[in-house]
């Protein structure tokens, strides 16, 4: 009776004639066959939870072009839950359609620096036709912004303006009010915020704790201790403010050049 072929024999010793040439021409374990028979997963099928953590390691232009692929994205990208932090660093990001003001919100800041804020910086008085043409095109979205804060978050805890010229004592002094949970308030080369709004802080601002107004030039001393005098517990920073020359109506501006000019013919 014949024997089929059988691995080599101990010793070093050959198997069965044919046994070699059977085992080269043996198919392989094809692996890559089996990892096809995977179960694959589409984005869809994450539950909302999951779908919110990895839109929150995107940014806001992200977060819009996924929320166009499909209306099931597009409500995670409309969940308040996405949006408790708004950052912008110019005033052209307030005029994109790629983000969500919602009572989540907590921190906001809008940093724009830039040499157009010297435009801006410049009083209103004595600007040319061009500039005011250049401020017009964005003097309001700063505004317009925080006036929708003021309806929709009532729970925010902190706030930072750089470089917006043209927010005003009212604005913040209406946020103040509009949300009392504020903590820190942190405004910097915001020319138009003057003493008015050091006053709306010792009445609105009782749960502020730091306040900054740095490089505001319309901030006096004067301004400046009655906030330390009545709110002890705030810490405060101004640096440069109530060092700056401050902004003149254009006949306190004549009277001062009179002035230098009789001191000088002296």
């Amino acid at each position: 009776m014949s024997t089929g072929p059988g691995p080599p024999s101990p010793g070093g010793r050959s198997g069965p004639p044919g046994w070699a040439r059977q085992q080269a021409h043996a198919q392989p374990c094809d692996c890559s066959r089996q990892s096809a028979f995977v179960p694959t997963m589409h984005i869809t099928q994450l539950n909302r939870e999951c779908l919110l953590h990895l839109f929150s390691f995107l940014d806001k232009d992200s977060r819009k072009n996924l929320a166009k692929t499909c209306s099931q994205l597009r409500e995670v990208f409309l969940d308040p839950l996405l949006w408790p932090l708004l950052h912008f660093n110019s005033l052209a990001e307030l005029k994109k359609d790629n983000f969500l003001v919602s009572p989540a919100l907590r921190c906001l800041s809008i940093r724009w620096h830039s040499s157009q804020v010297k435009v801006c910086n410049v009083e209103d008085w004595m600007k040319n036709a061009l500039q005011r043409g250049f401020c017009s095109t964005h003097e309001h979205l700063a505004r317009d912004l925080l006036v929708k804060v003021c309806h929709r978050c009532p729970n925010l805890l902190s706030l930072t303006l750089s470089g917006c010229g043209h927010v005003t004592d009212e604005c913040i002094a209406l946020l103040l009010q509009s949300c009392p949970n504020l903590q820190t308030l942190k405004l910097e080369n915001c020319v138009r915020i003057t003493n008015r709004m050091l006053a709306a802080v010792t009445i609105h601002g009782r749960s502020l704790r730091t306040l900054h107004v740095d490089f505001c030039r319309n901030v006096s001393q004067a301004g400046l201790r009655q906030v330390r005098d009545l709110c002890p517990w705030l810490v405060l920073k101004a640096e440069r403010s109530a060092d700056m020359i401050p902004d003149m109506l254009p006949e306190e501006k004549l009277t001062q050049e009179r002035a230098a000019r009789k001191l000088f013919q002296r």
